[in-house]
């Protein structure tokens, strides 16, 4: 029986979703895209956070997972909620690409003023660098950023390195080193969520790459404990165990940040709760002024 593989619709969605299925087919294992409209794709005019976070590009795909329409749904991990719905797994992780930040823009560095990113992380770590620059929200898929920068509504944009490599695309910028621009937790990496069925799991877990899982699964642990989702300005990013996590004001004048050896998920939970202890005014501050309620 072929497998009904759910994606988003967009161009990265698509390009993340055929690497799965030529991985799949390439092993003799069945497999068909069904596309999902999600709301974080029809509802481009507002920031993320008033739609609900990076879940609204998650929600409709676990829907129909345990609706019975599809069997699994590839997704940016990263946008992936810490809390999942009962009946759902992370049934594969593949090989991490660059889990970096990229500034693309146009024109030179120095000229450089003017910066898009929907995202609060972003913001606030662009103004810790500089807090002379402009920084505006921007949404839409990356080809609809790609030509707002050209267009002239920014002089750069900031994008995942790894979406713009998925996608074949060589803009003129600079990379951002995940060890300063700490990126967003699980960042870079594709995941396969499926319903918790014993028999499809052993299927998908050809395409699980051990090393990976333990570092997102690190990072995923530290972000449990940090709450916050997309809201609050932080980034989380483990290599080889070694875990990098921070925690920013949305103006970027303020970092809680921690720095160590990770070998297990309760150490994760561990640097997690220390962190959250330094910085729970941070959280609560940008809940506040971004309006939204603090379950924590």
């Amino acid at each position: 029986m072929s497998i009904r593989i759910g994606t988003r619709g967009s161009k990265l969605a698509l390009a993340q979703t055929s690497t799965v299925c030529k991985k799949l087919t390439a092993l003799g294992i069945a497999n068909e895209q069904v596309i999902i409209n999600t709301q974080g794709d029809t509802a481009t005019g507002v920031p993320l956070h008033e739609i609900g976070g990076q879940g609204v590009f998650v929600r409709a795909l676990d829907d129909a997972i345990l609706a019975g329409t599809i069997d699994c749904a590839v997704h940016s991990m990263k946008d992936i909620p810490a809390f999942r719905p009962n009946g759902l797994l992370t049934a594969a992780v593949l090989k991490r690409d660059s889990a970096a930040d990229y500034l693309a823009y146009h024109d030179t560095l120095d000229a450089v003023k003017v910066i898009g990113t929907s995202s609060t992380r972003r913001r606030a770590q662009l103004l810790r660098h500089d807090s002379d620059l402009s920084i505006v929200d921007i949404r839409g898929n990356v080809d609809t950023r790609i030509r707002k920068l050209y267009d002239g509504e920014f002089d750069a944009i900031l994008l995942a390195e790894a979406g713009l490599a998925r996608l074949d695309l060589a803009l003129p910028g600079e990379r951002f080193p995940p060890e300063i621009f700490v990126p967003a937790p699980n960042q870079g990496t594709i995941a396969v969520v499926s319903r918790a069925d014993p028999s499809l799991r052993e299927k998908l877990s050809c395409l699980d790459h051990s090393p990976t899982r333990t570092d997102v699964f690190i990072e995923r642990a530290v972000m449990e404990q940090l709450g916050g989702g997309c809201f609050t300005p932080l980034g989380i990013y483990c290599r080889e165990g070694h875990l990098i996590a921070e925690v920013l004001s949305l103006d970027g004048t303020r970092t809680e940040r921690t720095e160590t050896e990770v070998q297990s998920i309760e150490q994760a939970r561990d640097a997690g709760k220390q962190l959250h202890s330094r910085a729970k005014d941070l959280i609560q501050e940008a809940y506040r002024k971004l309006g939204i309620k603090n379950e924590r």
